[in-house]
């Protein structure tokens, strides 16, 4: 028996998969402005001063909206009252994201200067999140298919 209807339930998983896919798509853009800012970097061009704003300002904010995201899946399935492993794929790949998002954050505070060694697996750690958060989406869809 779930701890809450299934109607409503049903509705807060949509919910959770639309909150994840505006969250996905926040992500996007936040890579899209860290390549801006490593072409320019890379090209020995001006820095693009407000894409790096942007970008520093947006990643501690996003770091805490995927974190968030996970919580509230995991909210919706003891709501359910189900087994956590029931989706297994889906919930070790949020909780891989949730490391990498962690990881990558605390990466990102160390990077100082135009040669920091910190840059390279910020954007490796970048990239394999955005591959992670696609395929999230695509176990997701299928859960609530």
């Amino acid at each position: 028996m779930s701890l809450i209807d299934k109607e409503i339930l049903s509705w807060l998983r949509l919910g959770h998969g639309l909150y994840n896919s505006a969250v996905i798509l926040l992500f996007f853009y936040q890579a899209r402005l860290g390549l801006v800012i490593r072409k320019a970097r890379k090209t020995r061009a001006p820095l693009p001063v407000a894409a790096v704003r942007r970008h520093r300002k947006m990643g501690p904010v996003l770091t805490v909206l995927g974190i968030s995201g996970f919580f509230i899946g995991l909210t919706l399935v003891t709501l359910d009252e189900r087994n956590y492993l029931e989706y297994w794929h889906h919930l070790f790949t949020g909780l891989a994201i949730v490391l990498l998002l962690l990881t990558t954050y605390r990466l990102s505070r160390k990077i100082a200067g135009p040669d920091s060694p910190h840059r390279a697996p910020h954007f490796a750690i970048g990239v394999v999140i955005l591959c992670l958060y696609l395929f999230e989406a695509f176990l997701g869809v299928g859960i609530l298919l």
